[in-house]
């Protein structure tokens, strides 16, 4: 968990800002105690610097600390600050009859305190109840190249678990396990970020994961969080060790992993017998993270899988980039599955679509993408409905927007922590 020091200069010179604003606010009042009130606040205001001084002086990087405090203390501050943000923007409003003079509107402060209070109870309802409850996207894809015998294949996605944001806390992880074995699905897919920081983050949770069951197993791969890129470690060799106890654990779990490598699944019938490929590459990263994954590699290990044979063909890749920069260019690799996006944890519902600020970001952030022949993208976006019918007869992508949260603990507006459940048809 990166805090960019020139970040923390901006935040703080915000803070400064805004709480010397409601200040003054509160001293130019017409009640008879806003000096007494005015003290109070800043009292409280100089107590919540140093609260944030402290949480980014706390080691967040160290191999030997967990960083579940210091999301839960920068969530905190980050929601009151958010609350005071929103009441100065109504006090500007009430400042501009001033312009021409004329008497200031103090209605507006009445409003924007209410609307502040509001906001805060918003973002901590995200906080205490919207991130436990996880919801199923029903996704039937189409296709005439899928094999007979995979018509009504069923596949459930789950992505960025981030386990160390829960501690030692199963109860969210027992449920999940619980809806996704419901369904019922004849392949369970996760498309990494198991982890936050380390690998000592998952041993709580193998006993829940391991209860994962689906006809054809359990597959995953590595984001960038499970590299250990968060931490400063104090050798090579225990960074090394990190990686690779994780991936013990996953196996421990009853998981299959698919570090740049494919596997066949195969169904045999009195009729005839087929198969798709299922590949798995580590996390293929943009700037500031590192690309581990090599499609090239996945293809050829164990045996030779041609990127633009005739096999139905499934990719599991952790970044999105990977799909937009690189796969629907070199191959023709029908569903490409992803996740890293998180949606920034926040999401709106209008109009049929769901909106993120995660859009700012990332061009394909959630839900559903595909290629146009000519190279372009053809964006279905997320629909705000809990079920899609789409065509699979150009190379596409699916974005889930994960299950876990890191950074801060939440997940706002409409943007629930989601299990994908993928029906394959033949057309």
């Amino acid at each position: 968990m990166r805090i960019p020091v020139v970040t923390l200069i901006v935040v703080m010179l915000l803070s400064v800002f805004v709480d010397l604003y409601i200040w003054r606010d509160i001293r130019k009042g017409k009640s008879l105690r806003r000096w007494m009130w005015s003290e109070i606040y800043a009292g409280t205001s100089i107590l919540l610097w140093i609260f944030l001084i402290v949480t980014v002086c706390l080691p967040r990087r160290s191999a030997d600390n967990g960083i579940i405090h210091i999301m839960w203390m920068l969530t905190a501050y980050a929601s009151i600050y958010i609350a005071k943000i929103i009441y100065i923007f109504f006090s500007f409003i009430g400042r501009i009859p001033t312009i021409f003079r004329c008497r200031r509107w103090l209605w507006t402060r009445a409003v924007g305190v209410v609307t502040a209070v509001a906001a805060l109870g918003f973002l901590w309802f995200g906080i205490l109840y919207t991130r436990y409850q996880s919801q199923t996207i029903d996704v039937t894809l189409k296709s005439s190249r899928l094999p007979k015998a995979f018509d009504g294949y069923r596949i459930a996605q789950i992505s960025d678990l981030h386990l160390g944001t829960w501690g030692n806390d199963t109860r969210f992880i027992d449920s999940l396990v619980r809806q996704i074995n419901a369904l019922n699905p004849d392949l369970i897919v996760f498309t990494g970020d198991i982890v936050n920081q380390k690998s000592d983050e998952l041993k709580p949770f193998i006993t829940s994961l391991s209860r994962l069951k689906a006809k054809d197993g359990v597959y995953s791969i590595l984001g960038n969080h499970d590299y250990g890129d968060y931490i400063d470690w104090s050798s090579p060799d225990l960074k090394k060790e990190n990686l690779e106890t994780l991936k013990v654990l996953q196996e421990k779990s009853g998981w299959k992993m698919l570090n740049n490598r494919h596997v066949f699944i195969s169904r045999h019938s009195i009729a005839h017998s087929d198969s798709i490929a299922l590949i798995g590459v580590e996390n293929w990263g943009e700037p500031p993270f590192k690309k581990y994954g090599s499609l090239k590699t996945a293809c050829s290990t164990p045996d030779s899988l041609s990127l633009k044979d005739s096999n139905f063909k499934i990719l599991l890749t952790h970044n999105p980039e990977h799909w937009l920069r690189e796969v629907r260019k070199v191959s023709n690799i029908d569903l490409t599955l992803s996740g890293h996006t998180h949606a920034l944890q926040m999401s709106a519902d209008a109009f049929g679509h769901r909106w993120s600020p995660s859009a700012l970001r990332y061009t394909t952030w959630g839900g559903f993408y595909t290629s146009t022949p000519d190279g372009n993208l053809e964006d279905f976006g997320n629909p705000s409905v809990r079920s899609m019918t789409r065509n699979l007869d150009r190379p596409s992508l699916y974005v889930n927007i994960g299950a876990g949260e890191v950074g801060m603990p939440f997940r706002i507006g409409s943007c629930y922590p989601e299990i994908t459940l993928i029906t394959l048809k033949r057309k």
